[in-house]
């Protein structure tokens, strides 16, 4: 049952029904409402603030997960980046000096030469910086990459040249030699068994029996094979690039043919002593880019150290050559 108020009249001096209108009840209920609708919402805004809702425990929970990944991301991309500096290094300060090329300058490696589809893929994506830095980390570790591999490259054909260089760098004797007892006269000013002069002697003269094969010290071209009237006799003279070039003269007759091409330790000749010579013996001239040189310097293929320091005095030895 609904309870009735009273209220005291001063007015009349009596008790009368206390009766309230619409309009008041209109305003208590909505002042109610609006009460409980402003407490409501600093309750939630206060326990947003406090408490995490499920699907914020599961996105912060993921983005733990990332942070832990991005860390041990990191740690590998600095291990890598690491293993990429010591290779530059390596083909800085090892390969290239090997081959005597041009180190390549950071500059040139830290160059960023990235292709469309790799700007328009950095440029998609959201605005996260541990998404955009490791983005950015390793399309970096790429170009490095892809650099060192030209690099490499480089360095490859540069071990075949090197390969084809020495071997057709002279580097054996060219007659066999064993007891190193075969040099007669050396490289350089000696007595002209002819014209008793002293006159300037161009290679090494290797006294030996005739018919003693004489073999090519490299590879190469027989550019000569025969006998010119230049008082080498009968002798091969052969090109074998890189600006180096074998003469063997005084044969009693070759094997091989102008324009043939021969390699290294194989018989081009025998021992003789044609031409402007006094005695069986293989006159040997080592010449590179036109100039001779002294032939005692490439026998490093076939000798020890004591053994060449002991030939180098030998033919040091001023006395009359053989031709």
């Amino acid at each position: 049952m609904k309870k009735i108020k009273y209220y005291y009249n001063t007015n009349t001096l009596r008790y009368e029904k206390l009766v309230v209108p619409l309009r008041v009840k209109l305003l208590r209920v909505l002042g109610f409402i609006a009460a409980a609708v402003v407490t409501a919402i600093i309750i939630v805004a206060i326990a947003f603030q406090l408490v995490d809702s499920p699907k914020e425990k599961i996105m912060r929970a993921q983005n733990e997960r990332i942070k832990e990944d991005y860390v041990l991301l990191n740690t590998k991309v600095q291990a890598i980046q690491q293993q990429i500096s010591d290779l530059e290094k390596r083909d800085n300060h090892v390969y290239r000096e090997i081959f005597e090329a041009n180190p390549i300058p950071d500059s040139a490696r830290a160059k960023f030469m990235e292709k469309q589809e790799e700007v328009k893929l950095v440029e998609s994506m959201e605005n996260n910086d541990l998404a955009y830095s490791i983005a950015s980390t390793l399309n970096n570790l790429a170009n490095r990459i892809k650099f060192q591999q030209k690099s490499y490259d480089d360095i490859e054909n540069m071990i075949r040249n090197k390969e084809q260089l020495l071997s057709c760098t002279p580097a054996i004797q060219p007659v066999a030699n064993k007891d190193l007892s075969r040099i007669a006269s050396g490289f350089g000013y000696r007595v002209d068994p002819v014209y008793k002069t002293t006159r300037f002697h161009a290679g090494l003269d290797f006294a030996a029996p005739q018919g003693t094969p004489i073999y090519a010290t490299a590879d190469g071209r027989v550019e000569t094979a025969g006998n010119t009237g230049n008082g080498y006799g009968v002798h091969v003279v052969i090109d074998h690039g890189f600006g180096y070039e074998t003469l063997y003269g005084h044969m009693v007759r070759v094997k091989v043919r102008s324009g043939q091409k021969i390699k290294r330790g194989e018989v081009i000749g025998w021992v003789g002593s044609t031409g402007k010579s006094t005695g069986p013996h293989c006159h040997y001239e080592v010449h590179k880019n036109g100039t001779h040189i002294d032939p005692v310097y490439f026998f490093y293929n076939d000798l020890t150290p004591e053994q060449f320091d002991r030939i180098v005095k030998m033919a040091s030895v001023s006395n009359q050559s053989f031709d």
